[in-house]
């Protein structure tokens, strides 16, 4: 998940295609597959509820709508012909919404308000919160509800499970970092958390948040016929984030700490579902909270809006581990997403059923790799046995057992799969245009294309047509039947994020691009926390490397205000960087505090413009200085994915 901030304009509403014969019959074998009359879940997910918002969204002071709750509602009664019918299912249950009890009288949860799930544990004197959601205005909007409907006591403490933003970009909604000081308020986080959270994203950021944008669904409507969630919650807000630092981190297995008088276990758990994570036991409570190690859904091991690939290993043996301390009495194991589970042989089905499907998944993918199966061929044929593919926490709605198998596969072996053809393809335009003039046109794909797809071929007919798109982008009889073939899939699909990739492909395919509000990497709060080095890696890979080549540059930095210096060089088309250092054969020494470095990040001046007003000063080249800041790119966000 990145971080989230308004960009201009707002989807349009999906073009609506019906399902075919073909959609209807393969949603059908889904409903006869699983076991569609266990109402459990949704028992569960009403469980202790208290109360909900009167109003039907979640707006900043001036109006700004930072979350809808009510742009679910259409989720009601039986799955249409337009959407998979387990996807409608997990997507009703992710939209219940409002407060709830999950201890009595000791722990709530707020569902529903955000992608998130943020808890309230009664300490000794106040509340603890854990994962304030992403933005201020949702956790707000939380902890009010709380306040009201169950007691209005102060904040005590805050818990952030790990390092993605939908579990602390709300904090300065529930806290101010002067209470933090003024009460000693322990903030709790695994180790690496901060440097994780900061940098999440900002590296490849633009391409991340390009992706992110179809992988939550922000550039097609909601609707039976759009996006219905991302399987792992709703959707995220567009209000403001921040962060603050951790006072307190786990850095140990286990690790007790008393937060307000309650006694927790904590785990340290990097690695699998975020680089720096944590899961705790409550013994008074017989609780566990599994923050997002186990759900009630396959979770990725891969993110389809890019990311480093994770290790169902340590998914799996993190909750063996969770299974041998605590299974023996833990009664209420509540999480960052989804309803709680209670009742302990419940809990342990949950937790056993989702450490053997990373566990089978992992283990599958390594013994067919070693017996000369490649990632794409893995991927083909690894299911999952009933005994897990029958439990509904174990079904792909954000993972899949697809991309999850591909993802182990590139963990261990890379994109390459052995075979030499691969090793030095094509690029997209060349192959596409190779493809139609070995196939004999675009013409006789689109005929042979056409039949195929009233034959429910849709993954050929997207193979074959993506092809002549990026032979031919201007071909709207391509485009539009490749967007047919793209709906079908999305409309087949279980994964929420697969779903939205394939009507976000569908939709720019027949609209073009469309500025939505969606989510992107980089709020004020993160920029100003940006360490140092994270900051001047960004830069390094913003310098325009071809252009660089040839130019020599070498300049001192001091930032008064917070005492730091640095030295950037530029040889051999690339940037280097070397913290307090300044070097002695530097063509300038530039001056600037930290925050005019911020501003400049933010946008909201440019160094040349800093260097005009006087808040930046140059003693030597200054034209050294201009060099260097114009071979900085800035990256379009709204570039193309589905066409050249």
């Amino acid at each position: 998940m990145a971080a989230s901030s308004l960009a201009i304009g707002l989807a349009c509403a999906a073009q609506a295609q019906d399902a075919t014969d073909t959609t209807q019959a393969v949603n059908d074998a889904l409903l006869q597959y699983l076991p569609f009359d266990d109402e459990s879940d949704f028992e569960n997910a009403m469980r202790g509820q208290i109360a909900t918002l009167d109003a039907d969204q979640i707006t900043a002071p001036d109006g700004t709508v930072i979350y809808d709750i009510a742009q679910f509602d259409f989720l009601q009664g039986d799955a249409p012909a337009t959407a998979n019918p387990s996807l409608w299912r997990q997507s009703r249950l992710n939209a219940v919404h409002g407060l709830f009890e999950v201890v009595e009288g000791s722990i709530y949860q707020v569902r529903g308000f955000d992608l998130a799930v943020m808890s309230f544990i009664r300490g000794d004197t106040g509340w603890i919160i854990v994962d304030p959601l992403t933005a201020n205005e949702t956790a707000a909007a939380g902890l009010q509800l709380l306040r009201d409907n169950v007691e209005d006591l102060p904040v005590t403490g805050v818990i952030f499970t790990h390092s993605h933003v939908d579990h602390f970009g709300g904090v300065k909604g529930i806290t101010t970092p002067e209470e933090i000081d003024a009460n000693g308020i322990p903030i709790v986080a695994p180790e690496g958390f901060f440097e994780e959270a900061v940098s999440e994203n900002l590296i490849a950021g633009n391409t991340m948040s390009r992706r992110a944008s179809y992988m939550y669904g922000n550039v097609v409507a909601k609707g039976p016929d759009g996006s219905l969630g991302s399987g792992l919650g709703t959707t995220t807000a567009a209000g403001e984030v921040t962060i603050v630092e951790p006072t307190l981190t786990i850095e140990q297995t286990p690790q007790t700490e008393t937060i307000d008088g309650i006694e927790m276990v904590f785990l340290n758990t990097p690695g699998a579902e975020a680089p720096a994570e944590l899961m705790f036991y409550i013994p008074k409570f017989k609780a566990m909270m599994q923050a997002e190690e186990i759900n009630h859904t396959l979770h990725n091991l891969y993110t389809l809006r890019g990311a480093k690939v994770r290790s169902g290993d340590l998914f799996a043996k993190y909750i063996n581990d969770t299974i041998n301390r605590f299974g023996d009495e833990v009664e209420v194991s509540f999480g960052s997403h989804h309803w709680p589970t209670w009742g302990n042989d419940e809990i342990l089905d949950l937790w056993k059923g989702q450490r053997d499907t990373y566990r089978y998944i992992h283990d599958e993918t390594l013994r067919l790799a070693n017996t000369g199966e490649t990632m794409l061929e893995i991927a083909e044929q690894l299911e999952l046995p009933d005994s897990l593919a029958q439990t509904f926490s174990n079904r792909g709605y954000y993972g899949s057992v697809s991309h999850n198998a591909k993802a182990q596969y590139q963990l261990y072996f890379g994109w390459f799969s052995g075979n030499p053809s691969e090793l030095h393809e094509l690029p997209p335009v060349e192959e596409g245009t190779k493809f139609v003039e070995y196939a004999g046109g675009a013409a006789a794909v689109i005929e042979k294309a056409q039949a195929d797809y009233d034959a429910g071929e849709y993954r050929w007919v997207a193979t074959a047509l993506n092809h002549v798109v990026f032979a031919e982008p201007d071909n709207a009889e391509a485009k539009n039947l490749l967007a047919d073939a793209l709906t079908q899939m999305g409309y087949q699909a279980e994964s929420g994020p697969w779903r939205n990739f394939y009507l976000s492909g569908a939709k720019e395919l027949r609209d073009g691009i469309v500025e939505a509000a969606t989510p992107a990497t980089a709020s004020p709060d993160i920029v100003r926390n940006l360490p140092l080095g994270t900051y001047l890696d960004y830069l390094a890979v913003r310098l325009n490397h071809p252009e660089a080549a040839g130019q020599e540059i070498a300049l001192n930095f001091v930032m008064p205000d917070v005492g730091d210096e640095f030295e950037v060089t530029v040889t051999n088309g690339v940037m280097n960087y070397t913290l307090d250092s300044q070097g002695d054969e530097a063509d300038a020494t530039v001056t600037l505090d930290r925050t005019v470095l911020d501003s400049i990040n933010l946008g909201q001046t440019t160094m040349m413009d800093a260097i005009a007003d006087g808040s930046a000063t140059v003693d030597g080249d200054a034209q050294k200085v201009e060099d260097f800041v114009g071979l900085l790119d800035t990256f379009e966000f709204w570039f193309n994915i589905v066409t050249p």
